[in-house]
């Protein structure tokens, strides 16, 4: 049995393990998510629940009922008890209450919103069904011309303030890479309530199908090459805001859940190499820091956090421009004879 500590805290709350299984369908489920935690998992983020879909849903019941109330005089009496009728929110917020009778790690919901109001009235159900944290995923397209930079980053700041005015969970927010100033909007949004940063949100992008003509989802797993992009911006932010820092999207194996802990991450998360290799993929990854941690006379993985973000780094350009030229030279193709 190894005595090294594996213990972290993450939003204020302490984790066994700086693993954390990340929102995906494997997280939807009690099966999946005991699996998880047997693997080892210090906390588990559930799969995200979309305003828009609780919208969608709503009408349609309320249509639903309207068309009976006009079919027959007496319909009062043929509409089912409601309770029998699932409406989205209903079986996440039962996940939420199952997940924390059968689970010892804490339970982070994740809500994907759209508009003020809706954050707010979601949020604090799901505070009420007992979620120890809650995860904003903050996905949004800026195609509007009429909105600069400033206003929808104002508009981010304005939905994180009014959750965190509504609840009193630990907050999280999963963000995009896509922002001009990416160090002051961090700043900002934590100035505005939240206690920890997800880096980065991955977007689904829309393909085009060549024969029907008609925009497609795609759903592509990440690779481990894309590791880099959070890996450098942990490494900036870390010492910068007072915020708890998770690295997500690239994530597969020992070695990189290593990376991100070194830049500065509290947390590592996981999704796509569970859903390729099984939640029980996490106990081998763990096994790997571990091993790490002993080779290299680590007692815990607290002493190793930042211990290479650019605030420590011997050579802090390295995470920025000045980087950039030797990359270019490194490549050992024939270019350079």
């Amino acid at each position: 049995m190894s005595s090294t500590d594996l213990a972290i805290d993450y939003l204020g709350l302490s984790l066994r393990c700086p693993l954390v299984a990340s929102s995906s369908p494997l997280t939807g489920n009690l099966d999946g998510l005991r699996r998880l935690e047997d693997a080892g998992a210090g906390a588990v983020v559930l799969p995200s629940l979309f305003e828009e879909q609780l919208e969608a849903e709503s009408l349609a019941v309320h249509r639903w009922l309207e068309t009976g109330a006009e079919s027959h005089v007496e319909a009062a009496g043929y509409f089912p008890e409601l309770d029998d009728y699932d409406l989205g929110s209903d079986s996440y917020l039962e996940l939420i209450r199952r997940a924390k009778q059968a689970l010892e790690v804490p339970v982070i919901a994740s809500l994907n919103g759209t508009t003020p109001g809706g954050w707010v009235r979601h949020a604090k159900s799901l505070e009420q069904a007992g979620a120890d944290a809650l995860e904003l995923n903050l996905y949004g397209v800026a195609a509007d011309p009429a909105l600069d930079s400033e206003a929808v980053e104002a508009r981010d700041r304005a939905l994180v303030r009014s959750v965190r005015e509504a609840v009193s969970l630990p907050l999280a927010v999963k963000l995009s890479p896509f922002f001009t100033a990416f160090v002051h909007t961090a700043r900002e949004l934590v100035a505005s309530g939240a206690g920890g940063l997800v880096l980065f949100n991955r977007f689904y992008q829309p393909d085009l199908d060549l024969e029907s003509l008609a925009v497609t989802p795609r759903l592509v797993l990440s690779a481990r090459d894309e590791l880099r992009l959070p890996l450098r911006w942990i490494a900036i932010l870390h010492g910068r805001v007072k915020a708890s820092l998770a690295a997500t999207t690239g994530i597969h194996e020992a070695e990189d859940a290593l990376k991100v802990l070194l830049a500065g991450a509290n947390v590592a998360m996981m999704a796509s190499a569970l859903l390729q290799n099984g939640p029980e993929h996490l106990a081998l990854v763990r096994s790997g820091i571990v091993g790490w941690l002993e080779a290299h006379e680590y007692e815990s993985v607290r002493q190793l956090c930042g211990s290479v973000s650019q605030g420590a780094a011997e050579d802090p350009n390295a995470f920025e421009r000045a980087n950039y030229l030797q990359t270019l030279q490194s490549w050992p193709g024939d270019y350079h004879r």
